[in-house]
């Protein structure tokens, strides 16, 4: 029998007609609504992913159907299969990643047994940057891909997945923030998005699952090593890789460009990446609508400092049809700006601040896990909690509370005891929030008590 573990969204499965059988016996352990992808256990017992919409629609009476996810790319020049990442930039009280030999043999390319692992990735020996096009709901700015993560696949397709449990940390944003990484989380607030508005999750998932299974992550190869500064390793890699991977203006210098009308072919699509890469990409789309890129890499020397090179998928197969395939706007038509932020059906706007809720702003759009006000992206679900005479509020970013005259959630932040009024929220008894203006884009305003230009009321949803 073949078991299939717990899907996470967008996670890309891997189409392999080897397990074809394997599937139609297959059975789910804890499977996620929207979920795009099985882990399935292949030879020995090692994960692979599958996201083949044929396979899934033989097995849909077996298990939910499966969409495809794909992101990645490192820093290179145009036409070149080589990109060279130097050191991170470290916090002062960081040590320093292993220094490699320049003989360092290519990763998923030894000629002989490689036993110093700080310097050679291994057995997760082929890295995938991989990125996202969500569209329903859409995330990020309208006219870029977004992160998914950076996985350490092993050389034949088949990958291993939280590999140290002691090391699955939950406080992502505050380990960034405690090595001054301020510009990072920014970026990341922007361009490494959750579908469901639940950023951190979604970061603590991607280390957990896959940073934790690269090597050269291990704590012991670091010179003076500073605890979780793996962590900020693993983040600012994987930015600086899809820095250098701008698939949306890729694809459009090659005329492909969202449209609600237009279709394209997967080769036409593949050929404008591998122009610049060198080598072929994996694309997955959900029915028939392109949504996830892949890139490959091998990598010589440590993921921190070595060079990652371009290089074929590792048995991963395409899913996208060879014709018909639809690349949505974020929009909803055409190619211009991005999805106004609705909340998700859910209770009555108004409803009393109790349990998890939208905070929804009069005048469109609604606040995000950081606090502040977006009106084209997620959501952000809130906790609402009794004290005393009012209640408190928590986000995924932490304590919700008033710091400087601004409306904030964060690690460090304390808890602002707030009341509410006809339905919507109240500081210090007054209903009124200010902006400097209504954001429009990926533009997030700071949400103020004092008068500001734009005048707003926070309406709660319950969810």
């Amino acid at each position: 029998m073949v078991s299939v573990g717990e899907p996470w969204k967008g996670y890309a499965s891997r189409a392999a007609a080897s397990v074809m059988a394997g599937l139609r016996n297959a059975t789910t352990s804890s499977t996620t609504p929207n979920s795009r992808i099985y882990n399935v256990a292949g030879p020995g017992g090692v994960l692979q992913r599958v996201f083949d919409p044929v396979v899934a629609e033989r097995i849909s009476a077996i298990m939910p159907s499966t969409m495809p996810s794909l992101r990645s790319i490192a820093r290179f020049a145009i036409g070149s299969a080589q990109v060279a990442l130097g050191p991170l930039a470290q916090g002062a009280s960081a040590g320093s990643p292993a220094s490699c030999p320049a003989n360092t043999q290519l990763s998923c390319h030894n000629t002989t047994m490689q036993t110093n692992l700080c310097c050679f990735n291994a057995p997760g020996g082929q890295l995938l940057q991989t990125q996202f096009w969500d569209t329903d709901p859409a995330t990020g700015p309208s006219d870029s891909w977004t992160v998914h993560g950076l996985w350490p696949d092993r050389c034949d397709g088949t990958y291993d997945q939280f590999c140290d449990t002691a090391r699955e940390y939950t406080n992502i944003t505050a380990i960034l923030q405690s090595y001054g990484k301020t510009d990072l989380l920014s970026y990341m607030g922007t361009y490494w998005k959750d579908y469901g508005g639940d950023d951190e999750t979604f970061w603590e998932h991607e280390w957990g699952k896959h940073g934790t299974c690269i090597s050269t992550f291990d704590p012991k190869c670091y010179t003076g090593y500073t605890k979780q500064e793996e962590v900020v390793d693993f983040f600012q890699k994987t930015v600086d890789l899809f820095k250098g991977l701008p698939t949306y203006k890729t694809l459009a210098a090659a005329g492909i460009t969202p449209s609600s009308s237009k279709t394209y072919t997967s080769a036409a699509i593949e050929s404008a990446i591998s122009k610049v890469t060198g080598h072929q990409v994996t694309i997955g789309c959900s029915s028939g609508a392109l949504n996830e890129i892949w890139y490959h890499y091998n990598v010589k020397g440590s993921v921190q400092t070595g060079t990652f090179q371009a290089t074929e998928p590792d048995g991963t197969k395409s899913t996208c049809p060879a014709t018909g395939v639809k690349y949505l706007p974020k929009g909803g038509s055409g190619g211009g700006g991005g999805t106004p932020t609705t909340p998700p059906s859910g209770g009555p706007t108004g409803a009393p601040f109790t349990g998890s809720g939208y905070l929804n702003v009069n005048s469109g759009g609604c606040l995000i896990s950081a606090g502040k006000w977006y009106t084209s992206g997620t959501c952000a679900t809130f906790k609402a909690k009794a004290a005393g005479s009012g209640f408190t509020l928590t986000s995924s970013k932490g304590n919700c509370g008033i710091v400087s005259g601004a409306f904030t959630c964060g690690s460090g932040v304390t808890l602002t005891t707030f009341t509410s009024s006809n339905g919507d929220l109240a500081y210090s008894g007054k209903t009124a929030f200010y902006a400097d203006s209504k954001p429009s884009g990926a533009t997030q305003a700071t949400v103020y008590t004092a008068s500001h230009s734009t005048s707003i009321l926070l309406t709660w949803q319950t969810v």
